[in-house]
């Protein structure tokens, strides 16, 4: 499990992201229109996973609209902004803040992707949510950078991830 922080509070995570050059692993979230999405719908792109408990508070809402500005520049890559709230939500949210660069992806169903990603909050009040996480990922689904962020409450390393993106 990640040691991380929920508000200075030490939290636990069912386990540990994904290592640096391991293989992604496959996934079934649900899309704003309801339709379920694998890693084979992005097959080819380089990936950004932008993890998070939900898109209605403002960290989580930040790195969303990051993503959305920075994914301008990308060349062949796809940014997945990953949470257990509803695809309704989801989809109200970019909807709101005219937000058309990322890929809102949800995990409500099962919960299984916060487990296989070791990224499912086991305690503190956002347990069962996801920890605010960043996985980046090539065209061939190695991990070139991941972040689990020490403190929830905190913006990811957007340098970092991008940099790895470049640098790959």
């Amino acid at each position: 499990m990640a040691n991380i922080t929920l508000g200075g509070n030490p939290v636990e995570t069912i386990g540990e992201l994904p290592a640096v050059g391991s293989q992604i692993l496959d996934f079934k979230l649900t899309a704003i229109d309801l339709s379920t999405k694998t890693l084979a719908d992005f097959k080819g792109s380089k990936l950004i996973l932008n993890i998070f408990p939900s898109v209605n508070t403002g960290v989580c809402a930040t790195s969303v609209r990051q993503f959305n500005t920075e994914a301008n520049e990308l060349e062949n890559t796809k940014i997945l902004c990953i949470s257990r709230d509803l695809p309704f939500a989801q989809e109200q949210f970019c909807a709101a803040e005219g937000l058309e660069n990322v890929v809102m992806l949800s995990d409500f169903k099962t919960g299984q992707f916060g487990k296989d990603y070791g990224v499912l909050f086991t305690t503190g009040i956002f347990d069962a949510l996801l920890s605010r996480s960043i996985v980046v990922v090539d065209t061939d689904g190695k991990v070139l950078y991941n972040e689990q962020v020490p403190e929830t409450g905190e913006e990811p390393n957007y340098k970092a991830a991008l940099e790895a993106l470049y640098n790959a």
